[in-house]
């Protein structure tokens, strides 16, 4: 499939199904992965997972208070942005109720997860997020895909001012660079969210967000030298953003768009603009179970460890009504985002010529 695919005027299988009393596609595989059990809470896994997430933030915050004011604290930096990594992950699965069924305890763990342990506001990543899984790589509607200082359309590219102009020439080059600084993006898109009329408790999500940031920088700044201090907030927010740029860039980065006024039904709306990752037990690690792109978004509340049993399920069933089925490797998926960014970019280039 090429990575500069355009989804335009499709007609959606979905509504020949209901007309004909068929029912849709979507029911269908949604009756397989209920009689597999793939939908059943695993309250064990995440007690695990969680734990262990938990053990090695403790651990790293012990580090940091252990080795005082040495740049040895560096490779706390690097340690503490990967476990910030996971606890986006866990954020994540939280925020789509695979954890707890329930809403309350899932926004009570959200809240604390997001706010207090990330600095992120979890109500304004929720409201994204979800316009994000409804309509996803959509040019109008998936905000994942806006055009900012990254165009991801030659259409945005053609339309692009100011900085994005620039950074849109060399957006490939750039574009894990600009990674490091999405850490930071996170948190300040939060504080500004907070004024937004969509934000639902924004008196409690503004005082976590500014208790998490007062033990965060009082603590880097109290203990170490001001040199020191500003060095581990730069290594540690760099690789904080590279770490969950490079879980969520090869989900759908590169994938066709689709265009305003394109009829897709559910299931080949989700299919057809996502792309899973092999790789192992490794991968599945890395990624927080979202190399399973596909799955997870066909079944959002899918907790972690069903999703590679549901990925053999949905292969299949997507070979018998013929709908495309995109896997790649880690390193190929990030090829492919990579050249899909250059591509979209070269009206930009052109253009200064």
């Amino acid at each position: 499939m090429a990575n500069s695919t355009v989804l335009t005027g499709t007609r959606s299988p979905d509504k020949e199904n209901r007309s004909s009393g068929k029912g849709s596609d979507f029911s269908e595989i949604s009756r397989r992965i209920s009689e597999a059990g793939l939908l059943r809470r695993r309250p064990l896994y995440y007690s695990v997972r969680f734990t262990a997430v938990g053990l090695a933030l403790a651990a790293g915050v012990t580090a940091f208070l252990t080795l005082g004011d040495s740049w040895s604290q560096l490779f706390v930096a690097a340690a503490l942005a990967v476990v910030f990594g996971q606890l986006g992950l866990a954020a994540h699965d939280l925020a789509h109720r695979q954890v707890f069924s329930r809403r309350r305890p899932s926004e009570t763990g959200g809240l604390v997860v997001a706010n207090v342990l990330l600095g992120m506001s979890y109500g304004w990543w929720m409201n994204k997020h979800t316009r994000h899984h409804a309509n996803p790589n959509h040019e109008n509607k998936d905000p994942d895909v806006a055009p900012d200082i990254i165009v991801w359309s030659r259409r945005q590219a053609r339309q692009a001012k100011g900085p994005a102009r620039f950074i849109g020439k060399h957006q490939a080059a750039l574009f894990f660079p600009l990674l490091t600084l999405e850490g930071l993006n996170l948190s300040f898109s939060s504080f500004r969210a907070l004024r937004s009329p969509s934000m639902k408790r924004p008196v409690l999500e503004g005082t976590l967000l500014v208790a998490h940031f007062a033990v965060y920088f009082g603590g880097i700044f109290t203990l170490l030298s001001p040199g020191k201090a500003l060095t581990f907030v730069a290594v540690h927010q760099g690789l904080f953003g590279l770490y969950l740029g490079s879980v969520f860039a090869p989900n759908h980065k590169g994938m066709p768009l689709v265009e305003e006024g394109t009829e897709l039904d559910f299931l080949r709306r989700q299919v057809l603009t996502s792309r899973n990752v092999d790789g192992g037990a490794l991968t599945d690690v890395f990624m927080g179970g979202l190399n399973y792109q596909i799955e997870h978004h066909l079944f959002p509340s899918m907790p972690t460890p069903a999703l590679a049993k549901a990925q053999v399920i949905t292969e299949r069933y997507c070979a018998e009504l013929g709908i495309p089925y995109c896997r790649s490797g880690l390193v190929a998926s990030h090829r492919t985002a990579l050249r899909h960014l250059r591509e979209v970019g070269a009206p930009l280039r052109e253009a200064g010529r």
